[in-house]
């Protein structure tokens, strides 16, 4: 455990499946909780358990964040932004759930304008293909045609959505894939969609930011809930 100003950065035991409280994490950078471990599923349901989840590049270690404040949305809160609404009711784009996962987490690993790297590392990407399977990480697919343009995936836990990144290579795609996803999981009856750290895009489809405890206490909350549907299947539409 390295001490540092406000917070400690813990080494994690390869052979023990836990993490320290988060009240340990870093202030800077903000959030930083834990190094080391593994991706395997185990390591990864205790993580999303405790709002607790991997960040890192391809030239470092694993990196466990629990960033305060947190970057939520709320479904129910939600409200579909005008411009998003005519693209919508033209009905351009066809949205799929878990038809596509191993696509839509590629198009989100492919380098961006922004940046000359990823975070979705091969060992990321086999990590969340393997959740995928097993049932606990979902893909919403937005599609031109036959062409996928956008979509994004996550985890679910209870009901509760953790998300972990969006594509888009048509403008709009990745709100519509957003908007799919909010408006069923609120059919589902999900209380808490986590967007873990904010961003222009986040806050213009409606995140907001909450302190680590208030988070804290709407996921424990939420992963309390039954499962969500399986398999998962659209029924939301717009009208």
């Amino acid at each position: 455990m390295t001490g540092s100003a406000q917070g400690y950065l813990t080494l994690l035991d390869d052979e023990r499946v836990e993490f320290p409280s988060t009240t340990l994490a870093l202030d800077d950078p903000n959030g930083l909780l834990a190094i080391g471990g593994d991706l395997t599923p185990e390591r990864l349901l205790a993580a999303y358990r405790r709002g607790i989840f991997p960040w890192f590049s391809g030239d470092q270690p694993i990196l466990w964040w629990s960033p305060s404040p947190r970057c939520v949305v709320f479904p129910d809160q939600f409200q579909i932004r005008r411009s998003l609404r005519k693209t919508l009711r033209r009905g351009d784009f066809r949205v799929t759930f878990d038809r596509a996962f191993a696509d839509v987490i590629d198009a989100c690993q492919a380098p961006r304008a922004y940046a000359e790297d990823t975070w979705i590392t091969a060992e990321m990407r086999d990590a969340y293909i393997g959740m995928h399977q097993l049932g606990y990480a979902h893909s919403v697919e937005v599609w031109l045609g036959e062409r996928l343009v956008g979509g994004l995936y996550g985890m679910a836990l209870g009901r509760v959505f953790f998300g972990e990144s969006m594509f888009h290579c048509v403008t709009d795609a990745s709100k519509v894939a957003f908007v799919h996803l909010v408006r069923q999981l609120e059919l589902w009856g999900c209380p808490l969609i986590d967007c873990q750290v904010e961003n222009p895009h986040l806050t213009s489809l409606g995140a907001v930011e909450v302190p680590r405890e208030d988070f804290e206490r709407l996921l424990h909350s939420g992963i309390a809930m039954p499962d969500f549907p399986r398999p998962w299947n659209l029924t939301w539409t717009y009208d």
